[in-house]
């Protein structure tokens, strides 16, 4: 199974999300039958690390991060069985690729699977140390949710 993470640009949540997945995944013994990626809906960051505080803030919390960013493309909805957007702003700009009830079905907005609270993952970019902190929190809680759904 292939899912893939969508943010802004690809650099903070994304990458993030795709990381803390990966090593969930690993940790089940689930790494050779689920395959996790990122990317931007924006093409501010194409090629770039991702941004040094959450690179920090993965590696405090014993996460690694091996990424470099890339835009949504088209093809995304083809080559991933799940796409899980962090905001509503990039949600909907993934539905507007979709042409099929097939394509739109597999986007979901990734805190659908929060325990805690529903809505977005605020985007910690002009925050602070405790900002990349509350994001990785979200993740961490809302893809074990994920997990349990996708291994039922």
């Amino acid at each position: 199974m292939k899912v893939l993470f969508v943010c802004l640009g690809n650099i903070c949540r994304s990458p993030l999300a795709e990381a803390i997945f990966k090593a969930k995944a690993q940790k089940m013994g689930l790494s050779n039958t689920l395959f996790a990626d990122s990317c931007g809906t924006a093409n501010y960051h194409i090629g770039d690390s991702p941004d040094p505080r959450t690179f920090k803030n993965a590696q405090s919390n014993g996460v690694e991060i091996v990424h470099r960013g890339r835009q949504f493309s088209k093809r995304d909805l083809t080559d991933f069985d799940w796409i899980f957007a962090m905001d509503k702003g990039n949600l909907e700009i993934i539905l507007s690729y979709t042409q099929s009830e097939a394509e739109r079905s597999k986007v979901k907005l990734i805190r659908d699977f929060d325990p805690v609270k529903r809505g977005n993952v605020p985007d910690p970019y002009y925050g602070t140390e405790d900002d990349f902190q509350e994001v990785f929190q979200i993740l961490d809680r809302t893809i074990d949710n994920l997990l349990v759904s996708l291994t039922k």
